[in-house]
């Protein structure tokens, strides 16, 4: 079987290849057609996600039924189909994100592909978002902020599902050489821990008691009860902070872009909890 243009039951994917085309040069805005908007883009993305699950569920199908001498083509065809999706969407998020500069820092990031970055792009708006704070709340970030039933959702769904893709990929390469932030998560967590082993989380500790309702006794209930974080409450800190302090480098860019001139520092190194400014990294860019 064809994993490009044909199937097994003859059915031609070129019409998708040639969308797909189409699809680029409205990412880039060229070709003479319509730029693709924000929220199409969104949507492009949130669609990409949903493709990449569907191809690994195949996959996972496709090894099952050959273990099991079973037929499989129907099931590789869905495979080949979202994998050639996969790859001419990210083809389109390359050439979107690559308009603005905030898409080529972001893109200069170890770790950050043109996937999340487009995602960004098509949540922020600086002129909605003339702090970091904004965005913050807006991903889900804001620990101030919270969900009451029946009330709307004061967080973008998918803007915060794509904040913990982000936190993944800086966990995944923070043992690389040319990595930034994912050090930055490493160091982090190792002052998390420090801190936690001399009892500075036990106020913490003792709400999460009030508020979690444990069947068992589980390792993070034994945690708090003396007074302590579980190690995965620690890593869960650690990733959220160093997600944030990428957000607040995104938007300055973003901003900069926008405006000509930095945002407001003063609320976010307070907030990041430094007495200097973490420099933003491949910045300004050559």
């Amino acid at each position: 079987m064809s994993t490009d243009t044909t199937t097994g039951e003859g059915t031609t994917l070129e019409p998708l290849k040639r969308l797909s085309r189409d699809l680029k040069a409205m990412g880039s805005g060229t070709g003479g057609g319509p730029p693709l908007s924000t929220e199409e883009a969104r949507l492009l993305v949130d669609y990409y996600y949903l493709f990449q699950e569907d191809r690994k569920r195949a996959a996972n199908q496709v090894r099952a039924l050959a273990e099991a001498q079973e037929p499989n083509e129907v099931i590789r065809w869905v495979q080949d189909v979202s994998a050639l999706v996969e790859r001419r969407l990210v083809a389109v998020f390359e050439a979107y994100s690559s308009v603005s500069l905030a898409g080529r820092w972001a893109k200069s990031i170890y770790g950050i592909g043109p996937v999340i970055t487009t995602g960004l792009l098509a949540h922020l708006d600086v002129t909605k978002a003339p702090t970091v704070g904004h965005l913050w709340r807006f991903a889900g970030l804001d620990p101030t902020s919270s969900w009451d039933k029946g009330k709307k959702r004061p967080w973008n769904a998918s803007l915060k599902t794509l904040c913990w893709k982000i936190g993944e990929s800086f966990v995944k390469v923070s043992n690389r050489e040319d990595d930034v932030y994912g050090h930055l998560y490493a160091r982090r967590k190792q002052q998390e821990i420090e801190r936690n082993e001399t009892g500075l989380f036990a106020e913490q500790a003792a709400l999460m008691l009030q508020r979690k309702k444990f069947d068992r006794d589980t390792t993070a209930k034994m945690c708090y009860q003396v007074g302590k974080l579980p190690p995965a409450h620690l890593h869960a800190r650690a990733k959220r902070w160093t997600v944030k302090l990428f957000l607040a480098h995104f938007h300055h860019v973003a901003y900069v872009e926008h405006f000509g001139t930095p945002p407001p520092k003063p609320y976010v190194l307070s907030v990041l909890g430094h007495g200097h400014e973490i420099a933003i990294p491949n910045w300004p860019m050559q």
